[in-house]
Order: C-alpha cells, then sequence, then structure tokens
C-alpha cells in the first residue's frame, strides 16, 4: 500500500447558513478536490431545529465525510471519532480502488471473503497509525455559539493530544467564521501543534451572520496556498496520492 496524505475539513457549527454560497455545494467541491468534509452539528438540549440537522446531514455527505449531531458535552470524545471515522472510510475507499486495480474488476472490502476482508481492515488501521494528516478545523462564531466555546475549545485540545499519539505526521490550520473584518479568518496558521489554540481561544468573540458556505471555500483555497510542510516531504516519495487519489 502506497503512502500518502489525507486531507480533511472540520466544520463545528450550531446552526444554519445564511449567507453567502450554498455550503452543500462547496463541500461538494471540496469532495471532487480529494478533501474530505466532515461535520459536527452541536446542538441546544432544550431545542431541536431540523433545519440545521438537515444542512449538516447534507453538508458531510455532500463532501464524502461524515456528520454527527451532539449536544455540547458530547463534544469532546466526538470531534476524536469523527475525524477517525473518516480517516478510515477515506482510507478504505483507497483501498478498494487499489483492490479493483489488482484484481481487474469492480470489488470492494465488503464483497471479499471474511478471513481477507480482516487481513484488509489490519492494512487500513496501520495507514490510519501513518498516514500524513492534513485538517482544516473550521468554527463557527455566530452568536448562538458563544456557550459552546470553551466547550469548544476544549475538544480541539483532546483532539490534538489524541491524533498527536499517531505515528503518522500531523498538520492543522483552525479558521473561524465570521471573522472581524471577513467572513472567514484563519487563526491558526498550518502548524503541527495545536496546542497553540490554547492562548487563541480566550480572545475569540461571536456575533454576526454565519456564512458557512464562503468559510468552507476560503478552506479549499488554503489548502493550495498553505500546508506546504508535508506536501514539499512526500512530493518526492514514491507512491505518493493524495488522500482518494491512487
Amino acid at each position: 500500500m502506497r503512502r500518502g496524505n489525507v486531507k480533511q475539513i472540520l466544520l463545528i457549527t450550531d446552526g444554519c447558513s445564511n449567507h453567502g454560497e450554498d455550503p452543500v455545494a462547496m463541500a461538494a467541491l471540496a469532495a471532487a478536490q480529494n478533501i474530505t468534509v466532515n461535520v459536527i452539528g452541536v446542538m441546544d438540549e432544550t431545542v431541536m431545529d431540523q433545519e440545521a440537522m438537515n444542512e449538516i446531514e447534507n453538508i458531510a455527505s455532500s463532501g464524502n465525510g461524515v456528520s454527527q449531531v451532539v449536544y455540547a458535552q458530547q463534544l469532546s470524545h466526538t470531534v476524536q471519532m469523527v475525524t477517525r471515522k473518516a480517516m478510515t472510510q477515506t482510507l478504505q475507499g483507497v483501498v478498494n480502488k487499489e483492490l479493483q486495480q489488482i484484481l481487474g474488476k469492480k470489488v470492494s472490502m465488503e464483497e471479499l471473503p471474511p478471513e481477507q476482508r480482516g487481513e484488509v481492515m489490519e492494512v487500513v488501521d496501520e495507514l490510519g497509525e501513518t498516514v500524513a494528516l492534513e485538517i482544516l478545523i473550521l468554527v463557527d462564531l455566530s452568536a448562538s455559539m458563544k456557550p459552546k466555546l470553551p466547550t469548544v475549545k476544549e475538544a480541539l485540545l483532546d483532539l490534538s493530544i489524541s491524533l498527536n499519539s499517531r505515528i503518522g505526521d500531523n498538520e492543522f490550520s483552525v479558521s473561524i467564521f465570521p471573522g472581524k473584518k471577513d467572513e472567514t479568518e484563519c487563526i491558526l496558521d498550518w502548524t503541527p501543534r495545536l496546542q497553540s489554540l490554547s492562548s487563541i481561544f480566550p480572545k475569540l468573540t461571536t456575533g454576526g451572520l454565519t456564512p458557512t458556505g464562503p468559510a468552507i471555500r476560503a478552506a479549499l483555497q488554503s489548502f493550495k496556498t498553505g500546508s506546504s510542510r508535508l506536501r514539499e516531504s512526500y512530493r518526492d516519495e514514491e507512491g505518493f496520492y493524495d488522500e482518494t487519489g491512487v
């Protein structure tokens, strides 16, 4: 199996987009660029917003990603679970493509005999620990997110600890929407150390519209112009693939 890197957008939001491009269309654009869009919906336990939940599911589906709706107190565990589940899903897609090339026909892991399927899943698990991960985190800072920000910060720091225990390289970036001056603002440029957030989050303020679509569009641009360190380190490696590419 060839080494490479997995690219993910992790969107943390609690409400419906109400400004700019359609976030579902932007998620589809991300998927076309081999960037998975995963969405965690942070909901108020006393309010059930079906429109918001539908949008969360549709963005993730369009972005070939994973979605999960949680209450704020469940966020920390969910951030780690969604990130790892999405990585496994991506790597399974890579393995399926390789199986098709090897066997010369359309076949998926689910069609393999149980013993062979188990062996392939061991490879997927190993890849999940060794591939390089590029993850851009988008945090909704619209007014309704104010009481949830402390939990979001704790969840991201827990995610950093979890992912930094992997063998593979990690590269993080964090953007918020809306920003102070623009629809989206990068608050942490690409770095392997997500712990830097501990000094940034207390200074953040909430309010304004919810430009989810523009935020995803800006994230795609960030993958093109930033995150160069990992791409440089893997560019010359034989068998480089770009998430679902082979």
